[in-house]
């Protein structure tokens, strides 16, 4: 019978509108039921939660992902998830640089990223994802995650009702990091959700349309959801609702995927990164 750990936490708030650190908290050990009703309840108030220092094998952070709802599958190419744990297959997807043979031997190697929600171009788009630090570059590769409650609760009144109620359209190339690049295609996937999406624990709105993914919303002539959508996009980044990760060895990251998006800056080429990925499953509509 394993034994469930007490487990004191201090919760250290990181921004303004978004993220916190969790100091205190060894995820190897598993916390009592309590501990963990904590760590959500941290999680739903700050939307991303840092967990530093931690050492987890690959069963650890499939457990620890239990711990906020049903583990997602990813929707990528059998070669981007790890190998040697058949049983965790397809739950922990490699997000990396590195090469065998020319070839990635993971998602996402490169570059830097536009601000996204993740999977919002499937029809139940992911509740939360969480990464794992197990290889970082000297410099780059930062995350930024963007509070949606704050840009939705700041956001003009004139283009909030304009936008309330109604429906975006979301595409998205896997292979890709730009919008509209279909280099390296492999799959795509489009779909519609609101534009602002009521979180189903909080009760809040938050913005929920993206610069990677976002391209129209339904029944609106892209000469007039254009300016639109450019309008919420440069409300929705602006600097005072973000908070900017820069990685260290052995960093959990969790994220709140339905009222935070997130980008990633660049990092040296030559440099190895090396992340590991889970996802939790989301919920089916209405939201």
């Amino acid at each position: 019978m394993s034994i469930m750990a007490k487990t004191r936490f201090e919760v250290v708030p990181l921004t303004k509108y978004i993220g916190a650190e969790l100091r205190g908290i060894d995820l190897r050990q598993k916390p009592d039921g309590g501990t963990v009703r904590a760590v959500y309840q941290a999680w739903l108030d700050h939307l991303v939660l840092v967990f530093p220092g931690q050492q987890m094998s690959q069963e650890d952070l499939v457990r620890v992902t239990g711990y906020f709802g049903e583990i997602g599958e990813l929707h990528r190419p059998a070669k981007y998830f790890t190998k040697g744990y058949s049983s965790l297959l397809p739950r922990i997807m490699i997000i990396s640089n590195i090469r065998e043979n020319g070839e990635p031997i993971g998602a996402l190697p490169d570059g830097e990223m536009m601000f996204h929600h993740d999977m919002v171009h499937a029809e139940v788009p992911s509740k939360a994802t969480l990464l794992y630090s197990v290889e970082i570059p000297s410099a780059g590769g930062n995350t930024l995650f963007a509070s949606g409650y704050a840009a939705y609760d700041t956001l003009d009144p004139n283009i909030r009702e304009r936008l309330e109620g109604r429906q975006a359209v979301h595409h998205y190339n896997y292979g890709s990091t730009q919008k509209g690049d279909k280099r390296g295609t492999e799959a795509f996937g489009e779909c519609t959700h609101p534009v602002f999406r009521t979180h189903e624990d909080t009760g809040r709105k938050a913005i929920y349309v993206n610069r990677l993914m976002t391209v129209g919303i339904v029944d609106m002539a892209p000469e007039e959801s254009g300016p639109l959508l450019s309008k919420v996009f440069d409300h929705a980044e602006r600097r005072e609702f973000i908070y900017e990760h820069e990685w260290r060895l052995g960093d959990l990251l969790l994220w709140d995927n339905r009222c935070s998006s997130h980008a990633r800056t660049d990092f040296p080429s030559i440099q190895r990164r090396l992340m590991l990925r889970t996802t939790v499953k989301g919920a089916v509509r209405p939201y």
